[in-house]
């Protein structure tokens, strides 16, 4: 792809993302719903053994953002992940993981928009978690249409009370921990619950193994990073930064946080539809801390959701440019957003709002499982773009990048290896079965949908 065409990408957009915010979005990607909410059902399931699913997990999702960095420093442009599978992959996979992708971010934001209902549950529980859903997400996408400076600052302060309140878990649950009086329950909290009930795998090897569906999804939002491309600034040093903190975000913010909730209360208080870090600061008895962390999981869902519309009108936008997608989506408001592709997206997710509707009970569970089948989709063609990337840098054609993916590319075939294992397990739950049918009917579509592009683009240029 030429440089031409890459400034018309990022035409119109301001750079207005700072190296405070990138690095604060980056950051705060990692930590969404499947961690906060999500965790509570896949402790239930796989017990103290969901911190080495975690962690399994998060190596092969350092090799995906080192791939994605080297390709963003080697060509940095908005819409970047569909953009490197067009120039590496072919136009097809280009269109293919452009519509995934927002597909994901689409289904991502249905989730947190349910989550936050049940967020709002927990001081008005009459309230129907479908109604907050639908005013969370026609506030968001205001916010959104604002302008790309207002979302950076938005999400740079959802971010840190994210990451505040993490901390904050971290350290008062290692207080409790240690022997000092008068902190938390006298007798319970102790490093000996992660193996003295059952052991390691209490629930068996099998089921940690189911349990990285949900683990999965709880990283989707690390390669946000990767689309803040075209409007962040100075983004070759700005991005690599971002990505560099990778390995200690997993570390701290998924290894960390479970290894402190687990031994503080054993794995079987802990069950589906209940945050564990709600049960956790209810269970060491501060006062009024249960109602201030579900704020700040509520704040998480939202930040999340924000994220979402952000990403979702920034691909379409891209697809749109290179004629794979309606024209009018490649509009700009006077504010430098893309106005057209946020109004889609948002409008296709009040989807999420009636699926609330019809089956609140297991709404979380079918949308997460579905977004989990086209994450793994675009994550695998960042990484094999890479590996054809690294091929044609041997070859001499194309420009190397001063940021490598370590052992690439054994590292490479590893995670995509990982991520393979994951598409079957999903053949072993029955929300997982549904989101395999669901997204082989998805991928027939957008088949269809890159058959009709085609023609109409070829009847165009006659």
């Amino acid at each position: 792809m030429t440089s031409n065409t890459v400034d018309e990408i990022d035409d119109g957009y301001q750079r207005g993302l700072s190296a405070r915010t990138v690095q604060m979005i980056a950051l705060g990607g990692a930590i969404g719903t499947g961690l906060f909410y999500g965790a509570g059902g896949a402790i239930e399931d796989a017990g103290p053994a969901l911190i080495l699913a975690y962690l399994v997990a998060g190596l092969a999702i350092f090799v995906v953002m080192r791939a994605l960095g080297e390709l963003l420093i080697y060509r940095p442009v908005a819409g970047s992940i569909s953009e490197y599978a067009h120039e590496f992959l072919g136009r097809y996979l280009g269109f293919t993981n452009g519509w995934t992708y927002w597909a994901v971010w689409t289904t991502t934001c249905m989730a947190e928009i349910t989550v936050a209902g049940k967020y709002i549950n927990y001081w008005f529980p009459s309230i129907p978690v479908w109604v907050t859903a639908l005013v969370v997400l026609i506030a968001l996408f205001a916010a959104n249409l604002i302008s790309v400076k207002v979302f950076g600052e938005a999400e740079f302060w959802f971010s840190m009370i994210k990451v505040a309140a993490i901390i904050a878990m971290i350290g008062i649950g290692t207080l409790v921990l240690l022997p000092i009086a008068g902190i938390g329950p006298e007798t319970g909290p102790s490093l000996t619950n992660l193996y003295n009930d059952g052991g390691f795998f209490a629930t068996g090897f099998g089921s940690a193994l189911l349990s990285l569906q949900i683990v999965v999804f709880a990283y989707v939002g690390v390669e946000l990073v990767g689309v803040t491309a075209g409007e962040a600034a100075n983004p070759k040093v700005t991005l690599r930064k971002a990505i560099n903190t990778l390995p200690f975000r997993i570390g701290l913010f998924y290894v960390g946080a479970l290894v402190v909730i687990l031994s503080v209360r054993g794995w079987r208080e802990f069950s589906d539809g209940n945050s564990p870090f709600v049960e956790v600061f209810g269970y060491i008895g501060i006062p009024g801390a249960a109602g201030i962390v579900n704020f700040i999981l509520l704040t998480a869902a939202l930040s999340s959701c924000n994220s979402g519309i952000y990403s979702t009108g920034r691909m379409l936008r891209s697809l749109s440019q290179r004629g794979e997608a309606p024209e009018r989506l490649s509009t700009l408001s006077n504010r430098h957003v893309p106005i057209g592709g946020i109004g889609l997206s948002a409008g296709v997710m009040v989807i999420g709002v009636i699926v609330n509707i019809i089956s609140p009970d297991r709404a979380f569970a079918y949308i997460t499982s579905v977004s989990t089948v086209g994450i793994i989709f675009v994550w695998s063609s960042i990484l094999i773009s890479h590996m054809i990337y690294r091929s044609r840098v041997a070859a001499g054609t194309v420009e190397a990048s001063d940021y490598r993916l370590p052992w690439a590319p054994i590292s490479t075939v590893i995670a995509l290896a990982f991520f393979a294992m994951v598409i079957v397990l999903l053949f072993f739950s029955d929300s997982g079965r549904i989101a395999v049918v669901v997204g082989a009917i998805w991928f027939a579509g957008v088949t269809v949908g890159y058959v009709v592009s085609t023609r109409r683009g070829s009847r165009t240029a006659a």
